[in-house]
Order: C-alpha cells, then sequence, then structure tokens
C-alpha cells in the first residue's frame, strides 16, 4: 500500500527521484519529519516483508532516503545497518526510530544516519518476558517526554515501554491471544494526548487500548494490519494493508478512564 502511495505520487510530482541503477523494493514506510521532509524506508531494493532483505549481496545498498517537498534526494543512508527494516517513526527532534524486524532490533539515528541508540540484541530473539530482547519489533511509538513504546508483535504479542534513555519500564499486553487484555499480532503502537497506548492488534481485527500504566481500558473493532497515527485533537487513523482500508475513529468515542 504503502508502495503504490509513492508510485502515485511520483506520477503527479517528480517525487522519490532515486540515484542512477536504484530501484524501489518493498517500501516499509513513509513519514514526514518537523522540518517538512519526506523521510522512505525500502527494503534495499528487494520485495518481501522479513528475512534478510537488506542482507547479504544487499547489505551494501541504503534503504534510508529523505526527499525535499519537491521530490529531490537529499540523503540516502543505512547499507549494513539492518536487516529487514519495518517502520520508520520520526521524533520531534527530527530523529529517526526504526524497527527491524529481521534483526530484532530497534535503531535510533541522526538525519544524518549516525546511530544514537539501539535496543535489541542482532539475531538474538527474546520471548514476552524479555526486557531487553524482541522477536521481530515492527513499530516504534514516542511520549512526549521522549519516553519509548516498541510494538513487538510478529512472534511476540506486547508493547515494551523503555524510558528516553533506553532502560525498561514494562510489558503491555504479554500474553498471546483475544481476550479483553491480550493480544495476538500488535503491527502498530501510538499514543494520545492522555498518554494512552493504542495498539493495533491485528490478528484479531481490533485496536486495544491501554492506560499509561499499562491497564487494559477498551477495543476497537478495525482491521489494523497497517499504521496508526494520532491526531492533535486526538482523532486516531488505523489502516489495513490487506483490505485497503483507512478508518477514522473520532475523539469523542474514546474512553475517558
Amino acid at each position: 500500500m504503502a508502495r503504490r502511495l509513492l508510485e502515485q505520487a511520483d506520477r503527479a510530482l517528480p517525487v522519490g527521484q532515486l540515484p542512477p541503477g536504484r530501484k524501489w523494493g518493498s517500501t516499509a514506510s513513509i513519514t514526514t519529519a518537523p522540518d517538512g521532509t519526506i523521510w522512505v524506508v525500502d527494503r534495499c531494493g528487494n520485495s518481501g516483508a522479513g528475512g534478510t532483505t537488506c542482507g547479504g549481496a544487499s547489505a551494501t545498498v541504503h534503504p534510508v532516503f529523505q526527499f525535499e517537498p519537491s521530490g529531490k534526494l537529499l540523503r540516502n543512508f543505512g547499507a549494513g545497518v539492518f536487516v529487514s527494516p519495518h517502520k520508520l517513526t520520526v521524533d520531534a527532534g527530527g530523529n529517526l526510530w526504526l524497527a527491524d524486524n529481521g534483526s530484532h532490533q530497534v535503531f535510533k539515528m541522526a538525519p544524518d544516519g549516525k546511530v544514537l541508540m539501539t535496543l535489541g540484541k542482532k539475531g538474538v530473539a527474546g520471548d514476552n518476558t524479555s526486557r531487553d530482547l524482541f522477536n521481530q519489533p515492527n513499530h516504534v511509538a514516542l511520549a512526549p517526554n521522549g519516553d519509548i513504546y516498541v510494538s513487538d508483535g510478529y512472534v511476540n504479542a506486547r508493547v515494551v515501554h523503555f524510558s528516553k534513555a533506553g532502560q525498561f519500564v514494562r510489558i503491555i499486553g504479554g500474553v498471546k491471544g483475544s481476550q479483553p487484555g491480550q493480544l495476538q499480532l500488535p503491527h502498530g503502537v501510538a499514543l494520545d494526548s492522555k498518554g494512552r497506548i493504542l495498539v493495533n492488534d491485528s490478528d484479531n481485527q481490533r485496536v486495544s487500548v491501554f492506560d499509561k500504566e499499562g491497564s487494559f481500558v477498551e477495543a476497537w473493532p478495525y482491521p489494523s494490519r497497517g499504521g496508526i497515527a494520532v491526531a492533535a485533537d486526538d482523532t486516531v487513523y488505523i489502516s489495513d494493508v490487506n483490505v485497503d482500508v483507512l478508518n477514522q475513529w473520532l475523539r469523542r468515542r474514546l474512553a475517558t478512564k
């Protein structure tokens, strides 16, 4: 879906022009930065959503792109860092947060590509009780105070909360299933203005809502195998790549707990 949107934009405007000889692979993520530039992550010219799309012979290919709104390429970096990058988040300071479900890691990077923080250990998978390991993490959300929320869902069933410095705080969810408070395949995470944690519980086709302490509040019955974003007025946008839908959940419907 993300790749299709990029290709449509490329037909309308000269957005996404690549270095000579480079071609798009599966587009993992597209987002904008506070300075208005556009960041795109693909899987090193390869198709697929896991495995080693940026490993082996592709380890010399840069998967991270920064474009001006006009489409001019500003930066391209990241070769050798990722095994199979997934979703990208840009924080208020313009730093990049990338989940790599191929290496079981999360990276914080400066806009020039310097790695500032790494969570998880390359090639080492954790379980639902792990405090410093993941198993195919797929998304990162940042709180206003800098706290870090990692959606750890392709094998595990949880979101892991860390402090701004990367210290473990708590596990949200952590039990695989379909009962209230359980998660089946977390595929995205976001926070609203009150600090509530919204989790794309994709295999249960819902969004599970937890309070800031990690206690379950409610669930919304929406397909959610995609992204999730919260606007300034707490309107929530939820996408699903399997059914090609974008749902809008108005703030008045959110529980007030």
